[in-house]
This record gives structure tokens, sequence and C-alpha cells, in this order.
């Protein structure tokens, strides 16, 4: 019988813990699967011997939520959960979010805005002796001075704001034994400052080889220096190849340490071998589970990082660009695992990770020297090193959907597109239409304008279209009635109305009228966030148009969707101020008709007065 880590003293006692060495305080509910980090981190530290306990939730108008388990032994462990907690209460919009996946039921308010910092004081507030460690995304997105779309400013380390005495980023496995063990043997949380994957501060850094960032004073003053300290942290997010980095402050510094170690297959292997029961904690039954559990249970991860390099994606900040694998038997016997499982329909709902089909490093120079610091692999063309090779994952699908009591095996998660088709055997694409779709096959184009795809990082239309079509016709060769979502981003930086009319016209005659629709989002930890804050694309220096007014936002997301008709004031709008109206009448190629739908009234453009 898998017992799951106390949330309770009831909980404590019957499994015979009178004190828990640590105590994770998290945002999110209590599940126990892989998928989510507090489980996974408190699992692997009880693994090694730490008694640990979990604070899910906690109610931080109320100091005794934070005394539920008694005083910990070592420290308290302090996430917002499996996303910024920001991101999750808001749109990009800045709109209220009226549900919360990670929450009992959905339901959302059960933590607060900014939930590792509340927690934090909340921790000190209850032992105030009892070092606090953050992790989790919030916590390494923020780990150094960055632009926050809420305040509309730059805000300290969140190290600083929370109180908090140590750090980790990244995945975190790795660092949190390293510190945990470092605590047991009786080392002071302040000198803890060697870890790698790890950020600390200091009245006075000692260190050898490192690199000072421009000072938090001088990056909120000048976007040019908030630029350039951008730009020194970008290059320093491979373990092989990044150095120390200094963020001085008027009174103390903050430090961050070269990024951890990759995690080897087995070290992988061994954390998913853990005892999850691959379930929410039954306090949460009678409000009806939690949610985001219901896309993950019967999903398996098989990888780790990517060196795809979307700008807009905090990957390369988080997880990093090296690639980190499970071994093929690994997730084989997790799947044997899951189907034992009462409530195994038959399916496996995913297999992939941040990119499905990335399964190795990008190029044997990696493995050796790590990842470029001012060169991509596939932008804006594939680096001429780059290992183009789907055997391995067509060979972990295969063994999968072989297994007894397995129906389908779906690939939901990303799928590079560019790089299945610099692929020269088309037997994986094959295989996936065949086999691995679920009637729709999701890819990311996320633009067409060529501009605006250069900021974003992603390939130009030419390889979409020449992938639209080789999809087509697999599927037609095998007799499949198979459709392609592709998903469009509206007001990423770069794109003008312009831009954004050139999208809808592309939609248009695409014949295709997308669902859902990503608006870009400014958060911490992206190139395109620095670019949204500075208007200067820190790489060169060069002046970027973006669109920052929640209104031109609006527009350019309501064009993507124009056939709806509550959007029909904003793309008029759109159309007339972008100098379009041609594109308001009667005809195929219009995109809206006239107001009234009366022959005979045009819409004119603006004047060069109504534009200002």
């Amino acid at each position: 019988m898998k017992e799951l880590l106390p949330v309770s003293k009831a909980e404590m006692q019957s499994r015979g813990l009178d004190r828990l060495d640590f105590i994770i305080i998290s945002g999110d509910a209590y599940v126990d699967h892989p998928s989510f980090g507090a489980a996974l981190i408190g699992r692997y530290l009880e693994a090694h011997g730490f008694r640990t306990g979990v604070i899910a939730q906690p109610d931080w108008r109320e100091l005794d939520s934070f005394k539920i388990l008694g005083r910990p032994r070592l420290g308290f462990l302090v996430t917002a959960g499996n996303i910024d907690s920001m991101v999750n209460h808001y749109t990009a919009a800045k709109k209220k979010r009226k549900n919360d996946a990670y929450s009992p039921g959905g339901l959302n308010g059960l933590r607060p805005d900014r939930a590792s910092i509340v927690y934090a004081h909340k921790a000190r507030q209850a032992y105030k002796k009892v070092p606090i460690i953050l992790g989790g995304l919030e916590a390494s997105l923020r780990r150094l001075a960055h632009y926050d779309y809420w305040d509309n400013k730059v805000r300290r380390s969140i190290l600083l704001d929370a109180k908090a005495d140590l750090l980790i980023y990244g995945m975190g496995e790795r660092q949190v034994i390293e510190v945990a063990e470092a605590l047991e043997s009786g080392l002071s949380i302040t000198d803890i400052t060697y870890v790698k994957g790890t950020v600390y501060s200091c009245a006075n850094p000692d260190l050898g080889d490192k690199e000072t960032l421009p000072s938090f004073d001088e990056i909120s003053a000048s976007k040019e220096q908030y630029a350039k300290s951008f730009l020194v942290q970008y290059r320093n997010t491979d373990p092989v190849s990044a150095v120390p980095l200094v963020e001085p402050y008027r009174h103390l510094y903050v430090v961050q340490n070269p990024p951890a170690e990759p995690l080897t297959p087995f070290e992988i292997d061994s954390i998913y071998k853990l005892p999850f029961t691959r379930t929410y904690h039954p306090i949460y039954e009678k409000q009806g589970g939690i949610p985001a559990l219901e896309e993950v249970k019967y999903s398996l991860t098989s990888s780790r990082g990517c060196f795809g390099g979307c700008n807009f994606c905090a990957l390369h900040f988080h997880q990093g660009r090296r690639i980190q694998t499970r071994s093929i038997q690994g997730i084989v016997d997790e799947a044997k695992e899951m189907i034992a499982d009462p409530d195994f329909k038959g399916y496996i709902h995913d297999v992939g990770g941040p990119t499905a089909n990335f399964r190795k490093p990008a190029c044997r120079t990696q493995r050796k020297h790590g990842v470029c610091r001012d060169r991509q692999c596939l932008f804006p063309a594939p680096c001429k090193n780059l290992e183009i090779d789907h055997s391995e994952y067509l060979d972990l699908l295969r063994r999968l959907r072989s297994l007894t009591g397995v129906k389908k095996v779906f690939v939901r998660s990303g799928i590079r597109f560019d790089y299945l088709l610099y692929d020269q055997s088309e037997l994986f694409f094959e295989e996936l239409c065949r086999f691995h779709v679920s009637g729709q096959l999701k890819v990311a184009p996320e633009h067409v304008v060529p501009a605006v795809l250069d900021r974003m990082g992603k390939p130009g239309l030419d390889l979409f279209e020449k992938f639209r079509k080789r999809y087509a016709s697999i599927n037609k060769k095998f007799g499949l009635n198979q459709f392609l979502v592709p998903y469009f981003m509206s007001g990423h930086p770069g794109s003008d109305l312009q831009a954004a009319v050139r999208l809808a016209e592309y939609i248009r005659d695409l014949g295709y009228m997308p669902e859902q629709v990503q608006d870009f989002y400014p958060t911490p930890g992206t190139l395109s966030t620095c670019i949204y804050y500075t208007e200067l694309d820190p790489r060169t220096r060069e002046k970027i148009y973006v669109p920052k007014s929640l209104h031109e936002k609006a527009m350019q997301r309501a064009l993507i969707q124009y056939r709806k008709p509550q959007n029909y004031d904003l793309v008029r709008e759109a159309l007339v101020r972008a100098g379009r109206t041609d594109l308001i009448g009667f005809s195929e190629k219009c995109l809206i008709r006239p107001r009234g739908n009366q022959r005979g009234k045009r819409d004119r453009p603006y004047t060069a007065a109504q534009k200002k």
C-alpha cells in the first residue's frame, strides 16, 4: 500500500513521525503525481531518507495554517506551484481568471498573488529561525531582477522580496538533495553558497571567475542596461559554459551559481520509479478532485529541455536547452504500471515533453562543450551540426503501442514541424499520422509575417506550408480523415496592425477559424519579454515595435477570430486603423461586412489626425 506524504499531524502520527525534516509549502493542491513539482521533490527527498510533508494551499491570512505540521527540523521549501501565481490568476489582458486547474474543483482564489513571497513571509513569521528555500517555476524565472508585467516595472530578485535564505532554480532534484545533505551535516544555510543551480545573497561575493551584471538601480533606470543584463543571463544558461553572475544592490549582492548538471537517464528513471499514487489526496474528493490531473494522469514524460529556441518560451531559463531523456525501458515500465490502474481505459494521452520529437542533444558538441552561447540550433536555419534523428522516439512509440492493454498512444505535446521536415526519412512522419494523432494534430506556426516570425525565433511560413501539404498527403495516402490545428499568437513584439491583418488574411485563405488564440504574455525569463519591456532586441540593440496598449492587443487578438460576432467592432476598428477597409465588404476576400450589412455603404479609413 503506497502512502501519501503527510499533510496533517494525524497522518504524521499514522506513519510514526513526530517531526519532519522538510515541509513543502505549495500553491497547488497536493497531487501525488510526478508532473506536480511539490510531489516530485517531496518523494525524492523521502527516497533519500528525509522525512517530508506538504502544506498545500495554506490560508495565507491565518498564521496557524503554516503551523499545522509543526516546526521542520531542517527547513521550509516554498513554491508557488507548477506555474507562476500571477499567470495562474490573470490573463494577458490582466483580467482575473475564473478557474484554477490546480485547485480542488477548479476553484479560484485559494492562493495569493505572488505566492512565493507571501508564503515565505508567513513561514518566517511562524518559525523565525528555520531556513527558507524557494523553488518552482515562479522562483526560477524571477531569480534575478526582472520586468514584471503586472506592476509594469522592474522588480528585485524574488529571493530578496521573499526574504528567503536560498533559491533553487531549474528542475531542482540534484540541488535539493545537495542542500538537504549540507543542512543535515550541520552546515548553516548561510554557508551553502557553492551548490550549482542555486541563488543566494551576501554582503561581499568572494568569487574567482564571475561576471558582474549592471546593478539593480542601473537596470531600473535604463532599458538599455536592462537589455545588457538580460543578454548576459541569456548566454549563461548551460552548466558547461556558464559562470557565476553577480547582481549588485545598494547594500548587498545577489549571486547566481551556474546551472546544475543535467540528470542522466538512470537518474531520471529513478525519480519516476518512486512510489507515486498518481492521484490527488483523498481530502479533495468531495470537491471534485483536481482538474489539472486529468490530462497528465495517463501521460508519459520522455524528455526535458528544448533546443527549439522560441523567444517567447521560458524553457531556456528553466529546464535549459540541453535535452535530458529517460530510458525507453524506464518509460515502458511506467506505462505498465499505468495500465494496471483499474481506471485506465487503454489510451495513453501523451508521450513527450516540451518538444515531443526531441529525444537527444542537438549535436555531439553539446555533450562536451555545452550549447552555443550566440547561436541557435534551428533558427534562422538549422545548424550544420544538428543531428536530425527520430529513430529512438519511433522505437519508444512502437514499444508502447505494442503493450497489452494499450489501445492507442497519442502524441499531444508540441511537435517541431521544421525539425520533422528536416528528417530525410519520412517513416516517423507517416507513423505519427497513422498511429498517434487523435483526429487533430496541433502545431504552432505562431504567425505568418517574416518580421514577426524573426522576433519569435520561429521558422518561415514556407516551411509550415510544406509541412501542411505533406501532412495532407500522408493522411490521404493512408485513407485518414485527420485535421491540422495551427496555433497562432497575437500581440507579439514586432507585430503591428498591418501584420495582424496579414495573419487574418492567411487564416481566411486556410478556411479555418481558430478556437484558441494565445495573446502574447510577457512573463519573466523570456527574450520576448525583454523586447516587450525595452523595445530593443538585446542581441542587436535594434529598435522593435511593440504593441503595448491593451486595446491594440485586443484588436490583434480579435483579427485572428474575425468571424466571431462579438469581435466585429474590434475587427472593424483594426481594419480602418490599418488602412485595410478593402477587407470590409461583400466579396469572398473580405473579413467582415459593412456595418448594417447594407451594400453601397463603405467604411472609410482613419484620417491622419484620427490615427494619432
